[in-house]
């Protein structure tokens, strides 16, 4: 039997294509919807070239025929608009909002006699239509896999003391000799062999003896930075020795790394401090400058209506930043903070002399950004759509770092599985030219509190 899939406005914001992403059944868009983003189509941000971009394809499908009959789509279905709620009743003294009217339409579509489906991405607009008896879900096209089942990029593995004690000698080891444990304790092949994926190797016999090593895409091999001391920082965990080794790469072999992990995770930090040091202390000079984005930046038109100039309408949403600048620069923790105007003359100046520059995620729409070192925090509230703009601004030389806590997502349409920072994450798995890692509760470093925090209150 047909489906009729009814979209709301929210779904067309986030995902134009979404037209097209229902098969041969039925897509209904009511006549609210339309309204809803016709008031969206002159914003100067993502929301607005979605709605324009929504308006252009249901406007070149006009000359096909009559929208409000239907006009059959390329992949078998049919689009119609429909200009009435055909008289579906809503329970009494529910107000006429244009929620409702959504409802309305989708109560009188299922009384016609419609298999109906409504699509939104509104949690309580899918909760009213299932009192009413109407079936409603989430739009999945950009979604991944649940957070357990996500690529960490890191693996717990086992090897006998022999081959671990060769990996120490030669830096390499065969990727067939090291295996896992199923849930069940009985030993198991890899089920996947990915590429840049990190290693903790455990002895078999001797529960004391690791190693640390990345399949190549060959065999594993052992860390290449695990000496170095960027900026002065030391890795404290296995994690911070992974982040490191990703963020130590040049850019012509690793131009993307992506970081997850709960707060006090130094993924800041450390992004921060391996830029710092690859610009300022690095003869290579192979990064013009960092550049810094955070995406709670408000990026529609009123961030044009905040006095001052770009830099000064963002600073307070990049504050995160100067903290870390702040430990950064002035490693003695004894007299770091006995003098604020010093302390804050030095990160100014880092500023000043364009060493750090700070943006606005949609003014990086457009650009092509060469030879810097990006640094793209809270990346869990970008969509996909927007995450996959930024990746692919990177010009030649430019390393790209998306950093984030998938557990903290303040964007009101996004979730651990539809974020862009997830969302990267699983497309971009195995590809030679990313490395992952997600660092663990256990990782915390920022006190005793944080990790205290982290662990209780899940």
């Amino acid at each position: 039997m047909t489906k009729t899939y009814v979209l709301d406005t929210n779904v067309l914001l986030q995902t134009p294509y979404a037209l097209y992403s229902f098969g041969d059944n039925t897509i209904v868009i009511p006549e609210i919807v339309l309204e809803e983003l016709d008031k969206f189509k002159k914003e100067n941000s993502e929301l607005g070239a979605n709605a324009r971009h929504t308006a252009r394809l249901i406007d070149s499908l006009r000359s096909k025929g009559n929208l409000n009959e239907g006009i059959e789509l390329e992949n078998g279905g049919t689009l119609k608009v429909y200009m009435n709620d055909l008289g579906g009743r809503l329970p009494e003294g529910w107000e006429d909002n244009n929620d409702n009217r959504i409802l309305r339409l989708c109560k009188g579509l299922k009384e016609k006699g419609d298999n109906v489906f409504l699509v939104t991405k509104d949690v309580f607009e899918r909760i009213k239509a299932d009192v009413i008896g109407i079936v409603a879900q989430d739009f999945f096209a950009e979604q991944v896999a649940g957070s357990e089942e996500q690529y960490k990029g890191r693996l717990k593995v086992y090897a006998s003391e022999e081959n671990i004690n060769e990996f120490y000698k030669k830096g390499r080891m065969s990727i067939d000799d090291v295996f896992c444990y199923s849930p069940d304790y009985c030993k198991k092949d890899l089920d996947e062999k990915i590429c840049n994926q990190f290693f903790i190797i455990h002895s078999t016999t001797n529960e004391k003896q690791t190693a640390l090593g990345r399949f190549d895409g060959k065999e594993i091999v052992a860390l290449k930075y695990l000496q170095e001391r960027p900026f002065g920082v030391t890795p404290r965990n296995a994690g911070q020795k992974f982040m490191q080794e990703a963020l130590m790469m040049d850019a012509d072999k690793a131009p993307l790394v992506i970081i997850k992990g709960p707060a006090g995770t130094a993924k800041t930090f450390y992004s921060l401090a391996v830029g710092l040091q690859k610009i300022m202390l690095d003869r290579s000079k192979l990064y013009r400058k960092i550049l810094v984005c955070r995406p709670n930046v408000k990026l529609d038109e009123d961030i044009g209506f905040l006095p001052g100039t770009e830099q000064e309408k963002i600073a307070p949403y990049l504050r995160p930043i100067v903290d870390n600048l702040e430990v950064l620069i002035d490693n003695d923790e004894e007299e770091r903070y006995k003098s604020e105007k010093e302390l804050k003359d030095k990160v100014d100046e880092l500023f000043d002399r364009k060493i750090i520059n700070t943006e606005a995620i949609a003014f990086i729409r457009g650009r092509s950004i060469v030879k810097q070192w990006v640094i793209i925090d809270e990346a869990q509230n970008l969509t996909p759509k927007q995450v996959k703009g930024i990746i692919t601004r990177a010009g030649m030389g430019t390393k790209i770092i998306l950093l984030g806590d998938p557990e903290q997502i303040d964007h009101p349409f996004l979730d651990i599985r539809t974020n862009g920072l997830c969302y990267a994450s699983e497309k971009m798995k195995g590809s030679p030219l990313c490395y992952q890692v997600t660092l663990t509760d256990e990782e915390c470093e920022r006190s005793e509190l944080a990790y205290e925090g982290a662990k209780r209150m899940l």
